[in-house]
């Protein structure tokens, strides 16, 4: 089919040209492809119409099909304009817009229905997910629109519904927008199980239908694997379209005027905050990301405290904040009303927002791609060049800007690992589908196979889920409330309608702290916090939460009441979660970037910052080079520091910590405290470390690493800890009703006593297995740990006798204090460890 010579393709082609605009090529292959029956996967700079290379392709198909209606019987009156309106309606779901974010959705539908207008095709955009109100699913429900955009766990909520099929009848495509961000995470499970099913569907009512599937992304490094993922299927037309185009980005970092030598992360960040305001206010509006909630308090209070004025211009944004209060940030965003908002990775998705020219990034985003995503919301139009500063928390991470910079010049990004035999979710999306219209078990089985997540799956696997939704399996069988899937009329089917409404709350694979709504005494919301957090609080305490001060009153029906206070300032909430992990991506380019400070011919302005700091740690220990790992030996007043660096990311540090830790603790027993940073970890003991360049390399072996990481650490109460989210996403436990969710500490309890029940007498059970897996790969991560100890043992080892802290390791020092100390203690001791350092520098000169 020659595309450019329909009718569709024709008028939306005048359709641009009227607005000025003409398509990339990138948006016509896509447009030829679809309308050849290819389903696919876009990848496309942030800010060039990704959304429109697949939108319009659906809408060109939409109006090539409509039938011709000629404007002379019209005229005649053989055909009145009313019924011709009247025709055009109540067409049915056209296509699906999976989204992973809800401030997304809302985005995309304002620029859809703005299509429709424009081009005169009568479809209604709908929306669906947490925010929607009541009413409108219900209306959906009675017809739906022609576009529905949704999150995951909407999907699966539709399928929980009786007669599903009937929402299918007419669908033609499917779309997994922003697809980098759920292939990694049982979200994108859910999404590939979804899309298994609704193909499974259309194609049992008409197997002459060809039901596309295409995927969006801006950053990813394994396209190939993420098309495979998105669409298993090797019997049909697939391909990825890449385009073909440069997205110019300037990033900038924020220079300090002064480094200290010894610096630490959170100081220089907030010495820096000043630095910030001229930045605002030259932009017409300025999105601040933080990495995490508690940050984003932070900044904002800091922000006020530096300008009064910027009051009522300026906003916080995340998760925890009411649906309400984020709505009208956004809509504030769109129009140009605020200057400044600070944000987490709660708007850092795709949303385009015109007035935004200027974005900061707070602190090191840990990831490539992230940092790139984070800048795309800036210039969001083809050939505006997106801006984007870097406000480093402290000195070292002025490394990690050139780092990113390198990073984003030669496209080195990171990829997505996607999750398999997720046994959890699976069990979840069974009992969904029994709850809707049921099931057939081996026409199941098939189109499980048939996703990516799945295919690796054994008959005898599937055997024992059944058994399990059935019967509870071999240790539950006794306890009828497991007993939760019967078969009826050949299908299977939950007919407990308690049973059934239990489980449509708590659809979804995230699961939290129990979270309590924040309220007014004198009525509206502020937003959510974790139960944990609230249970430190008594009446009369002060906390802040978007952005406000409040007072604690008192919890009544599981409702914080507050009333506002009048301190100017109060302890920040705490969410879980909060600390992000450096990737392998970046952490390369930081060691490539360690061994080019000391060189005075680099370009990074950073570096030359930061020049006098690396100098003073080439004086007291060494700067490690690309092919070296530094290890510095300390003796202090504390004991005995072995602190080592392999820039690995925190989450990996704490693991490999625990392992030397071990095989030292065999060749002399010794006991350690255990600290770390993304850069390297710190083993701490009263007496001295069995440490020389003999056994050094066999301290860092990858040979038993299995055996020795379950000796080092507690892997049980790792697999424990994992196993309370698998507990709740497979419906082993109640999360609760709304407004009365179960505490988590009982969510706990009851989680670990399943564990233990499985682990005595049902050591084949899958969720149990599962539990160790996520512990090994996804905790542990233990393919990169022996990637790691790999590539120390091909390093060369430079064993340092420091006199006092270097540069290095101050760091992670710091953050060990951080843990037992109030900020005015903490900041004391930095205070003398800082000088006593000084000292011995001054004496060595």
């Amino acid at each position: 089919m020659i595309l450019e010579k329909s009718t569709g393709y024709k008028k939306v082609i005048k359709w641009l040209k009227g607005k000025k605009k003409k398509p990339f090529k990138f948006q016509t292959d896509a447009w030829q492809y679809y309308a050849e029956g290819y389903s696919g996967l876009v990848n496309a700079p942030t800010g060039f119409g990704k959304t429109f290379s697949l939108f319009l392709a659906v809408v060109i198909d939409e109006l090539n099909t409509q039938l011709p209606v000629k404007a002379s019987a019209v005229k005649a009156g053989a055909v009145k304009v009313s019924a011709l309106k009247k025709r055009k309606k109540s067409t049915g779901l056209k296509l699906i817009w999976i989204t992973p974010l809800r401030s997304l959705a809302k985005d995309l539908a304002r620029a859809m229905r703005e299509v429709c207008l424009e081009l005169e095709i009568d479809w209604q955009v709908g929306v669906r997910n947490g925010d929607t109100p009541q009413n409108e699913k219900l209306k959906q429900k009675k017809q739906m629109p022609e576009v529905l955009i949704i999150t995951p766990e909407s999907m699966h909520l539709l399928l929980a519904q009786k007669n599903s099929l009937s929402y299918f009848e007419d669908l033609q495509c499917i779309v997994a927008d922003e697809w980098h961000e759920l292939l990694g995470s049982k979200r994108g499970v859910m999404a590939e199980l979804a899309i298994s099913r609704i193909k499974g569907l259309v194609k049992e009512k008409h197997p002459e239908r060809l039901l596309r599937v295409w995927g969006i992304s801006a950053t990813i490094g394994n396209m190939e694997e993420a098309l495979d993922v998105l669409v298993p299927d090797q019997d049909i037309l697939k391909t990825t379209v890449v385009a073909d185009i440069e997205k110019k980005i300037q990033i900038k970092s924020i220079l300090p005027d002064h480094i200290d030598m010894l610096p630490w992360a959170g100081h220089l960040g907030h010495k820096l905050a000043h630095k910030l305001l001229p930045i605002i206010e030259k932009s017409k509006t300025t999105l601040i990301f933080c990495n995490t909630r508690g940050q984003a308090e932070l900044w904002y209070q800091n922000l006020l405290k530096l300008d009064e004025n910027l009051a009522g211009q300026i906003a916080i944004h995340h998760g925890s904040i009411d649906y309400e209060l984020r709505n009208w940030i956004e809509e504030a965003i769109h129009t140009g009303i605020l200057k400044a908002v600070i944000s987490t990775s709660s708007l850092d998705l795709g949303v385009d927002f015109k007035p935004v020219d200027t974005v900061v990034q707070i602190g090191s985003p840990k990831g490539v791609a992230r940092f790139l995503q984070r800048a795309g919301r800036s210039g969001h139009s083809p050939f505006e060049t997106s801006k984007i500063y870097f406000l480093p928390t402290h000195a070292l991470e002025l490394v990690e800007a050139a780092a990113i910079k390198e990073a984003a010049r030669t496209q080195n990004i990171e990829s997505r690992q996607p999750v398999v035999m997720a046994f959890d979710t699976l069990i979840q999306y069974m009992v969904t589908l029994a709850v809707g219209d049921g099931f057939d078990e081996q026409k199941l089985y098939k189109e499980v196979k048939n996703t990516f997540a799945f295919r690796e799956l054994e008959l005898s696997e599937w055997n024992w889920m059944m058994q399990f939704i059935t019967t509870g399996g071999d240790s539950l069988t006794a306890y009828t409330e497991f007993s939760k899937v019967e078969k009826e009329d050949g299908l299977w089917k939950v007919k407990s309608r308690q049973l059934a409404m239990r489980h449509r709350l708590h659809i979804g694979t995230i699961v939290s702290d129990a979270m309590i709504k924040v309220k007014y005494l004198t009525g509206g919301y502020v937003g959510m916090l974790e139960e944990s957090f609230m249970a430190k609080m008594k009446p009369g305490n002060s906390f802040t939460l978007a952005g406000r001060v409040l007072e604690f009153v008192m919890v009544k029906e599981m409702t914080v009441l507050v009333r506002k206070s009048k301190l100017k300032s109060a302890i920040t909430p705490s969410w879980m979660g909060g600390r992000m992990s450096l990737t392998a991506n970046l952490g390369a380019i930081l060691r490539k970037k360690y061994n080019e400070t000391l060189d005075k011919t680099h370009q990074d302005e950073e570096l030359d910052i930061i020049l006098p700091l690396f100098e003073r740690q080439a004086k007291v220990s060494h700067v490690p080079k690309d092919d070296e790992f530094l290890i510095e030996l300390i003796k202090t007043r504390d004991g005995y520091h072995f602190f080592a660096y392999p820039f690995e990311g925190r989450q990996v540090h704490e693991i490999m910590a625990a392992l030397i830790a071990y095989r030292l603790g065999k060749v002399k027993p010794i006991s350690f405290s255990i600290a770390m940073n993304d850069y390297g970890f710190e083993l701490l003991s009263e007496q001295p470390i069995p440490l020389d360049e003999e056994n050094i390399k066999l301290l860092f072996s990858p040979v038993n690493l299995g055996e020795d990481i379950v000796a080092s650490i507690n892997a049980t109460e790792m697999a424990r800890r994992k196993f309370r989210d698998i507990a709740c996403i497979s419906g082993l436990v109640f999360q609760g009703y709304p407004g009365k969710y179960v505490a988590n500490k009982y969510l706990q309890s009851s989680s670990s006593l399943f564990f233990n029940v499985f682990s005595d007498y049902d050591k084949h059970n899958l969720l149990l297995r599962q539990a160790y897996d996520e512990a090994f790969y996804q905790q542990i991560e233990e393919p990169r740990l022996a990637a790691a100890l790999h590539r120390i043992q091909a390093s060369k080892v430079i064993i340092i006798k420091a006199e006092s802290y270097t540069p290095l390791c101050f760091p992670i020092k710091v953050d060990s204090l951080r843990e037992n100390m109030s900020t005015e203690e903490l900041g004391e001791r930095i205070a003398r460890m800082t000088a006593e350092a000084d000292k011995k520098q001054t004496i060595r000169r």
